[in-house]
């Protein structure tokens, strides 16, 4: 069982889940296991009727025809997830998807980025889906049969935080959906703090013990609310991320205000006053940061 920021962070899940392997000699039931397994990673959670099914995928991986690996390609170039994924979001929300769904990390930066909106523009979609699946570092990471978990969210040798906190922005806890459920929508998450290689805050998803941090979502510069910036002791000041307003009948059930989380740049002297009103507002801390 997953404890500390673990379970803090919506991760415990996959921290006490064991990855699937496809050996032979598997139950129908065990089979049947893996290709949920796969549905569920490689669409993002998103919930598969039986009509979308890759039946003769299905089938063929069943016989021992395909690997994981390919039955993973065939669910990959079907018409369930070009439609989902390709045809219907930007190039950039496509590719971090891809990197999430495949490789079970966030893209890197912008030359990873730039490397695989160059095959989508010269090569295609399938091939493009190939560049994952038959890259060096999937070999390394789940070979032939095993299949792909989310690895972003751990520290490792050779990884910057970098990463490690666009991780936690494009996987929001075990129950979020890529297709239906995520606040972006159909947005790229990361885009320019992927290819400027800029961190992002860690805020714990919906029933975190940490915090409420469900509904936050990065703001624009017209959200940010600047109140006395360079004034206070030592000149200090503090950016804090507001999220959780709640106001029945206004602009819509989560936020009264058009965006679902603000941002204030307070000083430390008014800190104690802004905290008082942000609670009588209803709003929840997400962060809080000295600049």
């Amino acid at each position: 069982m997953a404890f500390g920021p673990a379970s803090e962070l919506g991760v415990a899940l996959f921290e006490d889940t064991a990855p699937l392997e496809y050996m032979p000699g598997l139950s129908e039931e065990e089979r049947e296991s893996i290709i949920k397994a796969v549905y569920r990673q490689i669409l993002g959670n998103a919930y598969v009727m039986e009509s979308e099914q890759a039946t003769v995928p299905e089938s063929q991986f069943k016989l021992g025809n395909l690997s994981v690996r390919e039955f993973i390609r065939a669910v990959a170039k079907s018409d369930l997830y070009r439609s989902r994924f390709f045809e219907t979001c930007p190039r950039y929300r496509f590719i971090e998807l891809n990197f999430k769904h495949f490789l079970g990390r966030s893209p890197e930066g912008l030359e990873e980025m730039r490397k695989h909106s160059t095959i989508l523009d010269t090569q295609g979609f399938n091939a493009e889906i190939d560049s994952y699946l038959d890259s060096d570092e999937y070999q390394n990471a789940y070979g032939e049969n095993v299949v792909p978990y989310y690895r972003g969210y751990k520290t490792q040798p050779g990884q910057s935080m970098v990463e490690f906190t666009h991780m936690f922005a494009l996987l929001r806890g075990a129950s979020s959906s890529d297709f239906k459920g995520s606040l972006s929508g159909k947005s790229p998450v990361l885009n320019k703090y992927a290819i400027q290689s800029t961190p992002l805050a860690v805020i714990p998803p919906s029933g975190g013990v940490a915090g409420d941090g469900w509904s936050f979502q990065d703001t624009g510069l017209g959200a940010r609310t600047r109140q006395g910036v360079g004034a206070g002791a030592n000149g200090k000041v503090y950016r804090i991320e507001v999220t959780g307003y709640s106001s029945p009948g206004a602009v819509n059930r989560v936020s009264k205000f058009r965006r679902s989380n603000k941002v204030y740049l307070v000083p430390y002297d008014k800190l104690s006053e802004e905290y008082q009103r942000i609670h009588q507002q209803g709003g929840k801390i997400a962060s809080i940061t000295p600049i």
